[in-house]
């Protein structure tokens, strides 16, 4: 059983890593570079009300695993038509019908986000089912996530499509995956993958619901949560935490790639500045080894201490791309600003769905998972993402393919406020220790 929930998790990121942290790079070569943050803000916007809309399906009346199966054929389907509109368009040519292409990404983002949110309600109820223990079972179930996340970017930063025939490469070229249309394909692909997996799945019955309010009906008693004082601030601090969560997603491909057009020929030619897709896995590996720590610390220290790791950890994520260069021995800093990655990540959104597990009434558990999805990927994503946007849009611009200007300007605003966001919640957050 733990198998098979860890295969679901393994295609739920392979899914996203096909292109999360590369699509900058496309979009700059199809004419869309300056609106970059708005692509990563369509997510948050619907993470506003998706996942909460298809919680309350999968609460009430279709089971979680059939939900998250057809969420993934429509997102994939929807992805498959932004490929086939890169194509058409050609190899390193602006997109002729740039309105359709974000009508067509956004439709698919709109119903892949509440997937991430239901693989988790159904890994849970699984779990629960099968007589295991949720904080104990699903870190190492959810590591097959990020692990999956991984070998998708490994695979669009070296897999080339050039001269009609297909290789795997670590040497510069324009035809990588990661510059091109061909990301989209490699996700749409795993959706339909994904979605006929999930029919294969254990069924996850639901429970019967007698006498509730139309409220209730709806879903919308999860929003009951914020009369609590200590659920209204996890939401809270959970939406002002989720503005950093895209940041790095949307930027650090473009930021490392624009080395690529150093005057300094060391740093434009290095790997990492080739690479960026590879070098930015490392954040991803990261995030596989602290998912595994989760358990040790959420039981030993609690909620509030591991939140606070991740904020101070999101400080350091900035901070050390801002000293940083591709080169030896700049490359160091942007080492380790992958490396914090995984506790940055890691730290606030498994431990945060587990909090929320243990802390909703068995009616409510998938809506309130999507709840604290449109606070994190939503509200504050949307919010961060457009935020981010400005300041990069302000000090940057494209120049020759490449995204150049004064980031570590920028860098050092996103590490500030990251800051001012984990004293914050250090004074005012004090859950019950259990």
């Amino acid at each position: 059983m733990k198998l098979r929930l860890s295969i679901m998790n393994f295609l739920e990121f392979a899914v996203w890593g096909a292109y999360l942290t590369c699509m900058g790079n496309y979009l700059g070569v199809a004419g869309l570079g300056d609106n970059i943050a708005w692509f990563y803000a369509i997510q948050g916007i619907v993470s506003i009300f998706m996942p909460t809309l298809m919680g309350i399906i999968a609460d009430k009346y279709i089971q979680p695993q059939r939900v998250l199966g057809l969420c993934h054929l429509v997102a994939g389907g929807f992805m498959l038509a932004c490929w086939w509109l890169g194509l058409q368009a050609g190899f390193g040519q602006e997109l002729e019908a740039k309105s359709l292409f974000i009508a067509l990404y956004t439709l698919s983002v709109a119903f892949y986000m509440p997937t991430i949110a239901l693989a988790n309600t159904t890994a849970f109820t699984i779990l629960k089912k099968n007589g295991l223990d949720t904080v104990k079972d699903f870190p190492p179930i959810r590591v097959l996530g990020t692990v999956g996340f991984i070998i998708t970017m490994w695979f669009v930063n070296c897999a080339c499509w050039e001269d009609g025939a297909f290789s795997l490469t670590l040497a510069e070229s324009a035809h990588k995956f990661q510059y091109t249309y061909m990301q989209f394909f490699v996700s749409g692909v795993l959706s339909l993958v994904l979605f006929v997996y999930c029919f294969t799945l254990p069924e996850c019955k639901l429970e019967p619901k007698k006498g509730v309010s139309l409220a209730e009906s709806f879903g919308l008693s999860a929003f009951k949560l914020f009369k609590t004082r200590k659920m209204a601030l996890f939401f809270i601090f959970s939406a002002l935490l989720g503005m950093c969560l895209q940041v790095t997603n949307g930027y650090a491909g473009p930021f490392i790639t624009s080395f690529k057009g150093s005057a300094d020929a060391a740093i434009a030619s290095s790997f990492a500045a080739n690479n960026a897709t590879l070098l930015t896995s490392i954040s991803q590996m990261s995030e596989a080894l602290c998912i595994l720590m989760i358990p040790f610390f959420l039981k030993r220290y609690g909620i509030k201490v591991v939140m606070l790791m991740s904020m101070f950890a999101w400080v350091f994520r900035f901070g050390f791309f801002g000293i940083g260069n591709p080169a030896m021995p700049g490359v160091i800093f942007f080492i380790l600003s992958c490396v914090v990655y995984g506790v940055a990540f890691d730290f606030f959104n498994v431990s945060g769905g587990i909090f929320v597990d243990q802390e909703c009434e068995p009616s409510v558990k998938a809506s309130a998972q999507g709840l604290f999805m449109m606070m994190t990927n939503g509200v504050g994503a949307t919010i961060g993402t457009l935020a981010a946007g400005e300041i990069v849009n302000y000090f940057c611009s494209w120049e020759g393919g490449f995204l150049m200007g004064d980031w570590t300007t920028c860098w050092f605003i996103f590490s500030t406020f990251a800051l001012i966001v984990g004293v914050s919640f250090a004074l005012v957050f004090h859950p019950e220790s259990k």
